[in-house]
């Protein structure tokens, strides 16, 4: 499985899946939507429940816990201190937190420092065959390869949006890539991220993971291996660090995901509210970074689309996670089951690490827009494909929005 990210080509307006294991995520308490017959859409009580305030660090780096994510710690046997002191590092299946309104994930103050982050990489997802389809749905042929081509630095001068998502899982660290979006509750305010199911829940046989963190414009500068070895947080981050203080993916995910895909793969999308791991500055994330994208729920069908880019990070050979590629690829089809919804699938070497990577397209409005995320993709490492984003997408966002919107 693997993921990717969009061509600044398809940027024209601003100049030009590879995930993790799960884990108990740390604090944030996050009912992930259920999309299916225990779907909640944002009337539902736990979709519009009020979240806990977000974990920040205070100046003497002690982890502040909100009272009720205490008590909800406390409820689910874990405890605090030990937690902040490597209990995290703790899977056993039996603590192993897996359902949607499950979701912990406090902020650690300074985990995530250059070191580490540069560390960080293992895809969380597993390639599949090169012939996945099944031949049950429509699926059109192999896209032929297209090679990633690195994105002009500074990243952030046209990609502000892109970045890097770090987080824990029982195999070690790992890294995914992610998108800001919009937020209808809080427009050109906003602290929502896109992901891929897979970068912050194991699926079926797993759990949440832990220690979720998205990087903005990683590495902007585009320093090589040998600098970022020496690099400070400021260069390697130079936006910050955001901790998810929640996090939702589809139940179909959460029932049916697995390291390659599985029944899930066409549900593999999550969506992240985010705050920062030093304290609000009163500047929210979209503010922050300068920009946030829209997503298109009703992206046209393949046979009408010109052409998406798929962003990301690749970090698995000949990619060492470091820098920021695109592919560009006019999309085709590919069903895994003609019981699941069909998959858009573009020619792409981009390897693991890109997953979660947000697919760029001219959306129904005209404008640059998300329209899909890299999910999976074979062991050759010459295409890879995403979900359509449909009313479990749209369920799924809907819902961390309507949480914050009172905030």
């Amino acid at each position: 499985m693997r993921p990717t990210r969009p061509t600044p080509a398809v940027r024209t307006g601003r100049g030009a899946r590879r995930g993790g294991t799960p884990v108990l995520a740390a604090l944030g308490l996050a009912a992930a939507l259920a999309l299916t017959a225990t779907a909640c859409g944002p009337g539902n009580s736990v979709a519009d429940s009020k979240p806990s305030a977000s974990a920040a660090a205070s100046g003497n780096d002690k982890l502040q816990i909100p009272d009720d994510v205490k008590d909800q710690l406390k409820k689910h046997g874990i405890d605090l201190d030990k937690w902040k002191n490597g209990e995290w590092k703790n899977w056993d299946k039996d603590t192993w937190l897996r359902e949607a309104k499950d979701y912990v994930n406090p902020v650690i103050a300074g985990l995530w420092d250059p070191d580490r982050m540069r560390k960080a990489d293992k895809p969380p997802e597993k390639a599949v065959p090169n012939d996945i389809s099944g031949d049950k749905g429509v699926t059109d042929p192999t896209p032929a390869p297209v090679k990633a081509a690195g994105v002009k630095a500074p990243y952030h001068q046209s990609l502000p949006e892109l970045g890097k998502l770090f987080f824990d899982s029982p195999e070690g660290s790992m890294v995914c890539s992610a998108t800001v979006v919009k937020d209808p509750a809080h427009p050109g305010k906003s602290n929502m991220v896109w992901t891929a199911g897979h970068c912050v829940h194991a699926g079926a046989k797993g759990g949440w993971y832990r220690n979720i963190a998205f990087v903005p414009s990683y590495n902007s500068s585009d320093l090589p291996m040998a600098q970022l070895q020496k690099a400070t947080k400021q260069q390697i981050a130079p936006y910050g660090v955001f901790w998810a203080d929640w996090a939702q993916t589809s139940q179909q995910w959460i029932e049916g995901g697995g390291p390659t895909g599985g029944q899930g793969a066409p549900y593999d999308f999550a969506v992240l509210h985010v705050t920062p791991e030093k304290g609000s500055n009163g500047k929210s994330l979209e503010e922050t970074v300068g920009g946030a994208l829209a997503v298109d729920f009703n992206a046209q069908a393949v046979p009408k689309i010109g052409a998406m880019t798929a962003n990301g990070y690749p970090a698995a050979p000949p990619y060492d996670g470091q820098k920021l590629y695109q592919c560009k690829d006019q999309p085709g089809r590919l069903s895994l089951d003609a019981s699941l919804p069909t998959m858009y699938r573009i020619g792409c070497t981009m390897t693991g690490g890109s997953s979660g990577g947000g697919w760029i397209a001219t959306g129904s409005d005209g404008k640059p827009s998300l329209v899909s995320n890299t999910s999976i993709g074979p062991v050759t490492a010459g295409w890879l494909a995403g979900p359509r984003l449909g009313k479990e997408a749209k369920g799924v966002y809907d819902s961390v929005s309507t949480k914050y919107a009172g905030q």
